[in-house]
């Protein structure tokens, strides 16, 4: 297992421990770890005095935590050793293919792919192939809580339907698809942490952000593909009211286009004119008339006898062909080319 990570503060500990033992499927008897601060406050006599909220998360997820014991090669060089060769094949420098990862996700997928790789291929000690040895494995694991340590991860929040998380005041986006979702929050230095239940089921950090004061939320642009800068654009939504209104945004949905964009367009008479379309819709069918609000819509024509005409051009089988709008690459004004002889 390698997950990349940006700092190795106790939350960013736990959250790897709790998506490694959630790819494994389940949690063993005992977690060796090196002597990080994180984990050993300090050594009395030779004794280790673990982190209290180290011991914590060992106790939610039935654990007990081990640290290593220094120079020695069968603890502390095998933890040594797997960061060596995951270094070896995963961190750029002049010798790799790879020289540098244009972004942090693009190394994380690396990492997965390097862990499904060595994991797929056969162990040269063992003669087996480590997915398959874990299978047999996994039987003799604990079962893993539902959820993370909070306490280590942060303080819970939900994200809002607006993308956004409350954090002392101040308001954080999120990336999409996590509206609903329960977030983890913690600072790190100047930064604010974010970490989530990611899609695969791993648990991960989804953004950080610059610590902000009230008043000053921080709103990336980027957390709003579908709005423009950020921004949504508010359209109104078809409340008919009155049996009026009913009748006539029930002859189809070319009507309801008709009505949205006549009225931004200032069109005059709308009333009538949706009354007319009823007593149409009643004799010509509501299909016929649909399609013709629909092509009045698309067109920009709201005038009196416009839907008349969409009608009569319709029953005389005639294609409607592409719309046209009238503009100064489709005038219909005469040209001046008849008077370039006047005055010779």
């Amino acid at each position: 297992m390698v997950i990349p990570v940006r700092d190795c503060t106790l939350g960013t500990l736990v959250a790897c421990l709790d998506t490694t033992l959630r790819r494994i499927g389940g949690a063993p008897t005992y977690v060796l770890t090196d002597n990080a601060k994180t984990v050993t406050v300090e050594h009395i006599a030779g004794i280790p005095v673990r982190h209290p909220q180290m011991v914590a998360a060992g106790r939610h997820y039935g654990c007990q935590v081990v640290s290593c014991v220094p120079y020695d090669p069968e603890s502390k060089g095998g933890a040594e050793a797997t960061v060596r060769i995951a270094k070896a094949d995963l961190v750029p420098t002049d010798a790799n293919l790879l020289p540098a990862y244009d972004s942090f996700a693009e190394l994380a997928d690396a990492c997965l792919t390097w862990c499904d790789a060595v994991n797929t291929r056969r162990h040269r000690a063992t003669g087996q192939i480590p997915v398959d040895r874990l299978d047999i494995e996994r039987t003799t694991l604990h079962v893993l809580p539902a959820e993370p340590l909070a306490l280590a991860l942060g303080e819970e929040r939900v994200v809002g339907s607006d993308r956004t998380i409350s954090f002392n005041s101040v308001r954080y986006s999120t990336p999409p698809g996590y509206t609903g979702a329960r977030v983890w929050c913690r600072v790190v230095g100047e930064e604010l942490s974010i970490t989530a239940r990611t899609h695969s089921g791993d648990l991960s950090e989804i953004w950080r952000h610059q610590l902000s004061t009230p008043g000053v939320p921080q709103i990336i642009d980027a957390h709003y593909p579908d709005h423009p800068d950020g921004r949504s654009v508010h359209q109104p939504r078809l409340q008919p009211r009155s049996e009026a209104e009913i009748a006539f945004v029930g002859i189809g949905p070319g009507a309801g286009r008709w009505l949205k964009e006549a009225g931004p367009a200032g069109a005059s008479r709308i009333r009538a004119k949706m009354a007319r379309a009823v007593e149409l819709a009643a004799v010509l069918g509501s299909d016929r008339v649909d399609q013709a609000l629909g092509l009045a819509a698309a067109a920009g024509r709201f005038a009196d006898d416009d839907l008349v005409s969409i009608l009569e051009h319709i029953a005389a089988s005639k294609p409607a062909g592409e719309v046209v709008r009238a503009d100064e690459a489709h005038s219909v004004q005469s040209g001046t080319i008849g008077w370039q002889a006047l005055g010779r």
